[in-house]
């Protein structure tokens, strides 16, 4: 059950939204998994994937896997609304060059999702929870990697960045709303007035 919108934003072709909510209850094309490198679906969103999603997804995985840090996979979205599940491996904060890894793992998934011509993807807040990664500096990296791929010809038309808890959403809102005054990511259009 989504809980709650507070950013909207159309970039290009694609509407862009950040919200709070529970990635697996979204009905969309595909959600993206915040994986380790063996796809093996243990704790936090993978947990939440792997149990409301069935076995289809863990059997795809351990085909699947192992998977290097920075790079993406696809496999059946099992008994989740979505039809399939990116699993974008994001980097364990302190192993070195975090941020590109990071970079690449965001990006990778949106090929991956361009590349089975999907039209509706929802992304967590990739290696931010066991993984370690700082939410602040994940915000930007996340926001602005997302923001610069979707200025460019892509099938989704729709992006969620799907946050669970407030104090999270709170932290990429702030992070959003310095990345609009710096003009990487559009403004909201002006209400009209009378």
């Amino acid at each position: 059950m989504l809980v709650y919108r507070p950013m909207k934003r159309q970039i290009n072709t694609t509407t862009f939204e950040i919200l709070q909510g529970d990635l697996t209850e979204m009905d969309v094309d595909g959600v993206v998994n915040a994986a380790n490198k063996e796809l093996t679906l243990g704790s936090g969103v993978a947990g939440a994937i792997r149990q409301k999603g069935g076995s289809a997804i863990t059997v795809e995985c351990e085909k699947k896997g192992p998977v290097h840090v920075g790079e993406a996979v696809i496999t059946t979205g099992g008994e989740l609304k979505a039809r399939f599940v990116i699993h974008a491996v994001g980097p364990r904060w302190g192993e070195g060059d975090e941020d590109e890894k990071l970079r690449s793992a965001i990006y990778r998934a949106m090929r991956v999702a361009d590349q089975n011509s999907l039209r509706s993807v929802a992304i967590p807040a990739i290696s931010c929870g066991t993984f370690g990664f700082p939410a602040r500096r994940a915000a930007e990296i996340l926001l602005t990697t997302i923001v610069r791929y979707i200025h460019h010809t892509t099938s989704l038309k729709y992006l969620y960045v799907v946050l669970k808890d407030k104090e999270m959403l709170d932290i990429f809102i702030e992070v959003a709303e310095g990345l609009e005054a710096a003009g990487v990511l559009p403004t909201a259009p002006k209400a009209p007035t009378d």
